[in-house]
């Protein structure tokens, strides 16, 4: 498992985030009624079993705003264009669970009055707490998981059918989401960085570009069929928009045939190819 790797982004859709709490939330009230923790019964032994349901409601409910509170900082945090990395989103996790932990300690020790040594009373809140969080969040995690492929799957078959429409291209992002449509004649070329990939295309005679979260590796093998190539690491190019290829003190360059003068870089990788294909043209 890479740590460092962002979280998939359907982890941080507000509809996702919002199922979670509230599967959060429903579990934590079966939990409490069910298994009793906290010593919560003995301390309402007298009192009928619907008004202990609201009064251990109302404890759980209160104990989960620390996730609704964690949850709202993080999709204002991510929204704001901030990633969050596997190991970030544990620890964060992490962190959830001990607020928590010490939420119901308190009730424990200040409002129950039933005062265990510090020590003991945090660990059985973690182990408690770990239980009311963690088989929610793996099992939402798998649900939104399957759900993110169903959709996948589904725009992807989408996108096949808008591809067959001549001269038209198609660009998914990483998730297969149709993100923008346009003519292969207004297409340039593409740039990519990390995780993301500039389209370069014109529109009315104006040079304009698209910011799509995808890699080029994952559309090279999708645009070949059109003339759409890898030149470079960081670039691909529309072949049907190459005016010439010419050697400078820096290498080889393609030049597009717009102006103003485009210029695309052409690596040793890639040589061979670009100009078996430039041949052809």
């Amino acid at each position: 498992m890479d740590f460092s790797k962002p979280i998939p982004l359907y982890l941080l859709k507000k509809q996702n985030i919002i199922r979670l709490i509230l599967f959060t939330a429903s579990f934590a009230l079966i939990f409490i009624n069910l298994y009793e923790p906290f010593n919560v019964r003995h301390k309402f032994i007298n009192i009928p079993d619907l008004e202990f349901l609201f009064y251990s409601s109302l404890i759980i409910l209160t104990g989960v705003l620390v996730v609704v509170i964690s949850r709202i900082i993080m999709y204002y945090y991510t929204k704001n264009g901030h990633g969050i990395k596997l190991a970030n989103y544990l620890f964060w996790i992490a962190a959830e669970i001990v607020s928590m932990s010490l939420f119901y300690t308190f009730y424990q020790i200040v409002i129950l009055k039933d005062p265990p040594a510090f020590k003991e009373a945090i660990e059985v809140s973690i182990i408690n707490t770990s239980l009311i969080l963690l088989i929610p969040y793996t099992t939402s995690w798998l649900y939104f998981a399957w759900m993110d492929n169903k959709e996948t799957l589904e725009q992807l078959k989408e996108g096949s059918n808008i591809n067959e429409k001549k001269g038209m291209v198609v660009f998914n992002d990483e998730k297969g989401t149709m993100r923008l449509s346009l003519k292969i004649d207004d297409l340039l070329y593409l740039k990519g960085a990390d995780n993301y990939v500039t389209i370069y295309y014109t529109n009315n005679q104006t040079q304009e570009k698209f910011l799509l979260r995808n890699t080029l590796k994952q559309l090279e093998e999708a645009l070949k069929p059109m003339d759409v190539i890898r030149c470079h690491r960081s670039y691909m190019v529309n072949f049907n928009k190459v005016k010439l290829i010419e050697r400078g003190k820096d290498g080889l360059r393609i030049r597009l045939d717009i102006q103003p003068i485009i210029e695309i870089p052409v690596s040793k990788t890639y040589t061979e190819s670009v100009f078996s294909l430039f041949g052809q043209q």
